[in-house]
């Protein structure tokens, strides 16, 4: 069964978001699972699985087609992250830094 966490996004508003705010708000949802890391383990698999979906979403977004290598590379990133996998060296802190750079951008162009 596949559960859709962000109704309203998946329905199409998603797509209506830049790229800059589209990763901005990725971002905040690796910034909770990296907090409920080692917490709170049914909260940390949720956010897990949305902050899964807003990538999936972003993915699946046809503007970004020359851009799909490094948002599919940061998912992978995110994904050994999650696993605790060694094997990139990459942390939740790490791609929580990464990302707060998209908001940030994102807000200034809200502005």
């Amino acid at each position: 069964m596949n559960i859709v966490f962000h109704k309203e996004l998946a329905k199409g508003r998603w797509r209506t978001f830049s790229l800059m705010n589209q990763l901005g708000n990725i971002g905040s949802e690796v910034g909770r699972v990296a907090l409920l890391q080692g917490k709170d383990e049914r909260q940390f698999v949720y956010a897990v699985e949305r902050a899964l979906e807003l990538f999936d979403m972003t993915l699946a977004d046809i503007r970004w087609r020359g851009r799909l290598r490094e948002i599919a590379r940061a998912r992978e990133l995110f994904c050994a992250a999650v696993l605790g996998s060694k094997e990139y060296a990459t942390t939740l802190k790490d791609l929580d830094q990464y990302f707060l750079s998209f908001a940030f951008a994102a807000r200034k162009d809200l502005a």
